[in-house]
């Protein structure tokens, strides 16, 4: 039966729909009105993604530093895309790749619904009182001509203007459609009052917005009722409190396949939402007194409801703010609990999974964390493969010291880890790029996710040259056999100099991040090769190791240096930095490719 709830849902209102042009011609047009308006809306949306959505996730990633820019973000995004939707889905896609904090995000929904009531404010004072239908043509005409550009930019601006003039179409149709409905009916006598009133009421404007998926169509149902005498005053407020309450239902929607944190997000909006409305409710004899010493203020005339219902929608919103501020920490600890993290997993992917939207900031983002995760994965088995513990790396003062004295073998299945901890991952990261890279991207973003792939392969490299010289590692590091022990160990320490500075790099903020360690390292590794056959041929010589002892270690050597290589390839492209500042440093790292070719030749390449 579940299955076929949505299929039941359509039907109920397309016959209510038919139901009501059978009844009245009138209400085709008011029907057009709101099915131009909701296109509208979508096409502006869509317009502002492809315009705007990268700016929009920009300015986000700046204006979360604190609590009121978070909030003021919230404002003005939504009053200029005129969609609360949009902001909402922008914020959870943030929140879920980790980009900012649940404090931010709920600020963010905070401002969004106070922006939202800029829509009340532009029909009641605009979209009513002048002719917004002569508008809309000049509108259409010039979006048609930009929408079928091949600029995407060209493309989105078309989309904007589309969707501005449908929405100024579809107010002009409601409108007209709600004056000559009044004229052969009158709705008033629909009207309750007292509590029956408001819960009725409030019902209805939930309704209302879960079924069009927009509290702007919504109000603009109910602004544009109010001023044709279709709907009382009072029924109204009711209303504009239920059609807050069912704006959350985007933002559940959204947060169905985001993660814990994007679903946290979405609950917290909820219990904003409801907090205003049922404090709104509670109080809203008062608040209708206050609306009315406001709205004279103003100049806002007694019968102009339009305008005094939008007074009305701002003030509650405020007050849901002034609320809920106080009590934001409380909300946090509340939802942190209720919607526990789950327990971190080595071999499961932890920042790509749920749908992170198509913005590529989220996508970027989420993938870079997972890469330092897969990293982290990579170090941690790199060592223990060669007899070492990176924590104890990480806190050593003298790596050469820390590495002579680790002769305990360290016993683990080499190849289940790595079908775990870093093939699983591998695919998991690859089958995710390949998904993002069929969206519209911009082309940086793009290249970008393709960099950030080819670093998840240069780690598999990594790991699997470290698995070629394990046994050896073992053999020859589990025990002092003299030179030969020395020379695998001067192999560990290469590694693990490497290894360590990726770490710090790791650990290290990104404005304060510079690539010159990893420079050094790329140098001294192929100073490194060079050494490492100069010493091995010395030791031949003076009978130190045997010639069987000496190809086990070229070869090693070989695998090891191809390891480290790997790992620099890898770290420059997790870690590239962003800002011209450091384009010198890409320069040297070019201008040594060549010398890393100059490392140790394997068995195959003696001649």
């Amino acid at each position: 039966m579940t299955r076929f709830a949505p299929l039941l849902q359509l039907g109920l209102i397309l016959g209510l729909l038919a139901l009501a042009f059978w009844l009245s011609a009138d209400a085709q047009h008011i029907a057009a009105g709101i099915a131009l308006f909701l296109l509208g809306m979508v096409m502006l949306e869509d317009g502002f993604k492809g315009l705007g959505g990268s700016v929009l996730a920009r300015v986000l990633q700046r204006a979360t530093a604190s609590l009121p820019r978070a909030m003021g973000f919230g404002v003005l995004a939504t009053t200029i895309t005129q969609s609360s939707s949009l902001v909402s889905v922008i914020s959870i896609s943030f929140l879920s790749a980790g980009l900012i904090s649940l404090q931010a995000g709920l600020g963010i929904i905070f401002g969004a619904n106070l922006g939202t009531t800029s829509g009340a404010w532009l029909i009641a004072g605009v979209g009513l009182k002048v002719d917004i239908a002569a508008y809309a043509m000049p509108l259409l005409a010039f979006g048609a001509v930009l929408m079928f550009q091949r600029a995407a930019g060209l493309r989105g601006g078309g989309q904007v203007l589309i969707g501005i003039g449908l929405i100024f179409l579809g107010i002009a149709f409601i409108k007209a459609g709600f004056d000559a409905f009044s004229a052969g009916f009158d709705l008033t006598r629909l009207a309750l009052a007292g509590l029956a009133g408001l819960a009725v009421y409030t019902l209805l404007g939930a309704a209302a917005t879960v079924v069009m998926q927009s509290s702007h169509a919504t109000m603009l149902l109910v602004i544009t009722a109010l001023a044709s005498g279709q709907i009382s005053y009072e029924n109204a407020l009711a209303v504009a409190i239920g059609a807050n309450i069912g704006t959350t239902v985007t933002a559940l929607i959204g947060a169905a396949s985001a993660n814990y944190q994007g679903k946290r997000l979405a609950l917290g909006h909820l219990i904003f939402n409801l907090v205003t409305a049922l404090t709104a409710l509670a109080l809203i004899t008062p608040l209708r007194g206050l609306v009315d010493h406001i709205s004279d203020a103003l100049g806002i005339g007694a019968q102009d409801f339009a305008l005094r219902l939008a007074v009305f929608h701002t003030l509650f919103n405020l007050m849901g703010i002034a609320l809920m501020l106080p009590l934001m920490a409380r909300l946090v600890q509340f939802l942190e609990r209720r919607i526990a993290a789950p327990a971190p997993s080595i071999s499961q992917p932890r920042y790509i999974t749920g749908d992170l939207g198509d913005f590529p900031a989220t996508i970027l983002a989420a993938l870079r964390n997972e890469l330092r995760h897969l990293r982290s994965n990579a170090a941690s088995l790199i060592c223990e493969g060669l007899n070492l513990r990176l924590e104890d790396l990480m806190h050593s003062k003298d790596i050469p010291l820390t590495v002579a004295r680790a002769r305990q073998p360290i016993r683990l299945d080499f190849e289940r880890h790595y079908e775990d901890k870093i093939k699983s991952l591998h695919a998991a990261i690859v089958d995710f790029a390949a998904q993002k890279a069929a969206l519209p991207l911009p082309v940086p973003a793009l290249t970008r996710l393709q960099e950030l792939r080819d670093a998840a392969g240069a780690l598999v490299r990594a790991v699997k040259a470290v698995k070629h010289m394990r046994e050896n590692a073992q053999r020859f590091t589990t025990a002092d056999m003299g030179e030969i022990s020395h020379l695998y160990d001067s192999l560990r320490i290469d590694l693990a100099n490497v290894l360590t500075e990726i770490e710090r790099l790791d650990g290290t903020e990104p404005e304060a991040r510079s690539g010159l360690g990893v420079v050094a390292e790329r140098r001294a590794l192929a100073e490194g090769g060079r050494r490492a056959t100069r010493t091995v041929e010395a030791a031949l010589q003076t009978r130190r190791i045997t010639a069987s002892d000496a190809t086990s270690f070229l070869n090693d050597s070989g695998y090891a240096f191809e390891s480290m290589r790997a790992l620099l390839d890898a770290a420059q492209l997790i870690y590239r930095p962003e800002n011209e500042a450091e384009a010198e440093i890409e320069r040297l790292l070019e201008m040594d490719e060549d010398e890393e070719k100059g490392g140790p030749q394997s068995e195959d390449h003696l001649s």
